[in-house]
């Protein structure tokens, strides 16, 4: 038995004595140089660059500065009264700061809605309904990194099927890019592509790292500079995502068009949810987040963003313009970027290939973490990707949009840390005054002010976009329909608005010991995602929330020397004194079906594949496993 043990090293080590060398093409090289940061480029329009770009920005900027000051004005004249003292300067600042964001946020998706019910989605880049056989060669790109490699080949597959559906399988090479360094997951991922590269009517390669040096950027990196060069275009997935063969040829045929585009980011949606938590997160996807895709592909023009899946590259591009250097300085600020994708976005534009979002494509997918603990420990990390940009903000070598776009994914996460803090110092300034019973009933008998003007425009600005979401499906029979009604879309909206006050405090407790943590120099780290899950443990909730609990009951010990204010305050921190409940409860399947038995927050099937019909190319390409000898194959692999 002794001679038959190995160490996890060894078989890591000897990974392409196990027959990985020969699942590679032949190398085709091609140069990726690592930029600099302050080298001074102007950004020059290009061919898909809107026109009248800037008055579309001026636009966002004129919307959200007039419904910040709008909602300025009631905090304005309540401190005014008696004069600013120091408290209340902090506090009437960090007012300006969320309500600016907020409004923001509103704006975008008032323009959303007005592109989407207008039809202007494809006014900057025109997607053909029947495009022609791709002329071109694609890369599909596949990074893993100790995945379920079954259920995430699985996706592939079927990515590879729909291709083979059109008959287009011979423009599209499939690429399995492993990071994986532990032993068990290794041999299952190669197994489980074995099996994959059998069936694949395209060309199925892997490749494995020993070592994952910049994490997912360094794998796509280490693809480009051996094989890059064979492609004129590659598609980035995530081990979650999956893409309609339609949606893919759209992709490929605005790149045909339009020479001078780098990147088209697609809005991909969010698939497959089981549990409570997952499902809250599929439904205002799907509800609201074309409406706020459509809004920043807008603003944005050919200055877009890169979400770092589910988008469409061009090699050669990305080749020359988006080789990442390290940052200065130790971790977690300094070193290798985390959150590389929005950079190398900027790193395009800067070097004159035209960036764009889209809203206008369907059949692009995702999944999301299952429960409320693996999404903050996504964030852990996000945020720590998004807090680098700080060091780029003041860079003179990218654009004033690429900025902005880093500014904005920064204050996603610093606007926690702001909201907890107004909370304390709101709290800190009524501390001063005695109890006022009279405001304990005040929800009872509502009266007309400032205080109530300004609840109602933030309550509307806050709901706003998810209010527009559903108006826009609403407007739409088929879309109507595939939703079960009218009824089941109002309800559902309404169910994911009481789940997101319920989770909102929660998440910002949990961002803000995020962003406090990183500022103190703890690096987040990177581990593998959780993708799959149902039901997580008492003891593995009431770790995870500790903060939340600390947190709320702190609260509760300052409200004891004004249990007058304990209703405002309720919907803070109720959540956080139940966060391990919360938690718990959001993470079981049984929860969310439950919610879809009374119809909340269902989703319409199919979202997988396109809806827009499409011209096959030429005859489906048969199934590789008519052949005989490749089943017998596949069965001796199966049964090893």
């Amino acid at each position: 038995m002794n001679r038959l043990a190995f160490r996890s090293e060894d078989f890591l080590a000897g990974a392409d004595d196990y027959g990985v060398s020969g699942w590679l093409p032949d190398e085709a090289p091609i140069a990726m140089p690592v930029q600099e940061f302050d080298s001074t480029v102007v950004v020059s329009p290009v061919a898909t660059t809107p026109r009248r770009i800037a008055l579309r920005r001026w636009l966002l900027v004129v919307l959200t500065a007039a419904l910040t000051s709008l909602a300025a004005v009631t905090p304005w004249i309540l401190y005014s009264r008696h004069g600013f003292d120091p408290l209340e300067l902090v506090g009437f600042g960090l007012f300006l700061v969320l309500i600016g964001s907020i409004s923001c946020w509103f704006a975008n998706a008032a323009i959303g809605l007005w592109v989407l019910t207008t039809n202007r989605e494809q006014d900057d880049l025109d997607f053909a309904p029947h495009p022609p056989a791709p002329a071109t060669r694609t890369a599909l790109l596949m990074p893993l990194y100790n995945e379920d490699a079954h259920t995430a080949l699985a996706r592939l597959a079927k990515i590879d099927a729909g291709l083979a559906r059109l008959g287009v399988s011979d423009a599209f090479d499939l690429f399995v890019l492993s990071d994986t360094n532990k032993a068990p997951a290794l041999m299952t991922e190669q197994a489980a592509f074995a099996g994959l590269r059998l069936r694949a009517h395209s060309q199925a390669f892997y490749r494995h790292r020993e070592k994952n040096t910049e994490k997912k950027a360094g794998n796509i990196t280490d693809w480009v500079r051996r094989f890059g060069g064979a492609y004129d275009f590659m598609v980035v997935l995530d081990a979650d995502s999956t893409m309609a063969g339609e949606t893919l040829l759209r992709l490929v045929d605005a790149m045909e068009r339009n020479p001078r585009v780098g990147l088209i980011q697609t809005a991909p949606v969010i698939v497959k949810a089981s549990t409570l938590f997952a499902r809250v997160s599929q439904f205002s996807v799907r509800l609201y987040g074309r409406v706020a895709a459509a809004g920043l592909a807008w603003w944005t023009g050919s200055e877009g963003s890169y979400w770092g899946h589910n988008a469409i590259l061009r090699t050669q591009a990305f080749a020359e313009a988006s080789g990442l250097p390290c940052l200065d300085g130790k971790r977690p600020f300094g070193g290798h970027i985390l959150s590389h994708d929005v950079v190398e976005a900027a790193l395009l534009r800067r070097a004159g290939w035209a960036c764009h979002v889209t809203a206008a494509l369907d059949g692009s997918c995702e999944e999301t973490p299952p429960t409320l603990t693996d999404f903050i420990r996504r964030e852990h990390r996000w945020c720590q990707g998004n807090l680098q940009h700080m060091a780029l903000l003041s860079s003179t070598g990218l654009s004033f949009a690429s900025r902005t776009q880093l500014f904005m994914g920064v204050l996603a996460y610093v606007a926690s840390a702001l909201w907890f803090s107004a909370l304390v110092v709101g709290l800190a300034i009524e501390l001063q005054y005695p109890v006022d019973w009279s405001s304990f009933f005040y929800f009872l008998n509502p009266q007309f002010s400032p205080f109530m003007l300004a609840s109602l425009l933030a309550g509307v600005l806050l709901m706003g976009p998810k209010v527009m979401g559903a108006a826009l499906v609403l407007s739409r029979p088929r879309e109507r329909r595939a939703f079960g009604g009218g009824r089941r879309v109002v309800s559902g909206m309404l169910a994911e608005i009481a789940m997101s006050a319920i989770l909102a405090p929660i998440l910002m407790v949990a961002n803000t010991v995020s962003v406090v943590k990183i500022m103190s120099g703890q690096d987040a780290g990177w581990h593998a995602q959780q993708r799959d899950a149902d039901g997580i443990t008492w003891g593995d909730a009431f770790r995870s929330m500790r903060w939340q609990l600390g947190a709320g009951l702190a609260f509760v010990a300052a409200l004891s020397f004004r249990p007058d204010l304990i209703c405002f305050f309720l919907p803070i921190v109720g959540p956080l004194l139940l966060s391990p409940v919360i938690a718990v409860w959001t993470s079981r399947s049984a929860s969310g079906k439950a919610f879809a038995r009374r119809g909340w927050l269902v989703t319409p099937s199919g979202d997988e594949e396109s809806a827009a019909p499409m011209v096959i190319h030429g005859p489906a390409r048969p199934n590789p496993l008519a052949d005989d000898a490749k089943v017998r194959a596949l069965r001796a692999l199966q049964n090893a």
